[in-house]
This record gives C-alpha cells, sequence and structure tokens, in this order.
C-alpha cells in the first residue's frame, strides 16, 4: 500500500462485544428461519405427513398462510444473514403471521404454544440486544462531544 492512501482511509469504529454478539444471534435467528422454510416447503411439496400436506390437498386458509410462510422465512433468514434492516422486518411479519395462526385462529391452526413462546422470546432478546446498544452508543457519542459540560 502507499502510505499516503492510509491517511485518506476512513477510520471504521470497532464493534462492541454486544453488536458481535447482536450479528451471532441474527445469523442464529436465520438459520431457525431456513428450518422453517425448508420445514414448510417440504409439507407443501409432499415430502413430509406422509404427502397429507400437499398444497393441492390442503384448506384454503392452510394455502395462503403456508405459501405465505414459504416465501417469507426464506426471505427474512437472507435479510437476517446480511444483517440488513429489513431481515427483522421481515422475521416480525412471519413471526406475528404465525402467532395470529395459532393464538387468534386455533380452531383453523390448532395451538402451538411452543411455537408462539419461541417467538415471542427472540423477539424480547432482539428488543433487549437494540436497547443495549441504544445506550453504548449514547454513552459513546456523550463521551466524544467535546462541548459537554
Amino acid at each position: 500500500m502507499v502510505p499516503g492512501m492510509l491517511s485518506d482511509s476512513p477510520k471504521v469504529p470497532r464493534q462492541t462485544l454486544t453488536q458481535m454478539l447482536f450479528a451471532v444471534f441474527l445469523r442464529l435467528v436465520a438459520v431457525g428461519c431456513i428450518w422453517f422454510a425448508l420445514q414448510y416447503w417440504a409439507m407443501l411439496t409432499g415430502f413430509s405427513f406422509g404427502g397429507k400436506g400437499r398444497f393441492d390437498l390442503l384448506p384454503s386458509a392452510w394455502k395462503a398462510a403456508y405459501t405465505a410462510l414459504a416465501v417469507l422465512f426464506p426471505v427474512a433468514a437472507v435479510g437476517l444473514w446480511l444483517l440488513v434492516s429489513w431481515g427483522p422486518v421481515v422475521w416480525v411479519i412471519a413471526a406475528a403471521t404465525e402467532i395470529a395462526m395459532h393464538e387468534v385462529y386455533p380452531s383453523i391452526f390448532g395451538i402451538n404454544r411452543l411455537l408462539v413462546f419461541t417467538h415471542i422470546a427472540v423477539a424480547v432478546v432482539f428488543i433487549l440486544f437494540r436497547l443495549v446498544i441504544f445506550v453504548q452508543q449514547r454513552k459513546q457519542a456523550k463521551a466524544v462531544r467535546t462541548d459537554s459540560p
């Protein structure tokens, strides 16, 4: 490298431990989303439940919900893995859809408390991470300011 170019390079602040753990957490959620997506696709294509969950055999409500989730979960997984801002948004839409399926319409989709609890637990951990990162960034911004009293 040319020594004169080094001074022109932007200085990127190092990530905190919390930010690195948050990235690992998001990637673990992405792996979970891929798992859910594979389950939905396996069911819709007839590879699971002995072919009884194939798309052509499902009631209309199940067709709509399972098809949407089969698309939403892989998209959420990509967004979460790449650590982009729309990844958690798509995950929230998919998780809210599953929670609504099992809590609002249990007569159609059945009750799955473990799935609902898992989605809520992931959301709580996400919010806690974001709060800690927010507080850390505020402290850092306050410590860097030269005009603070």
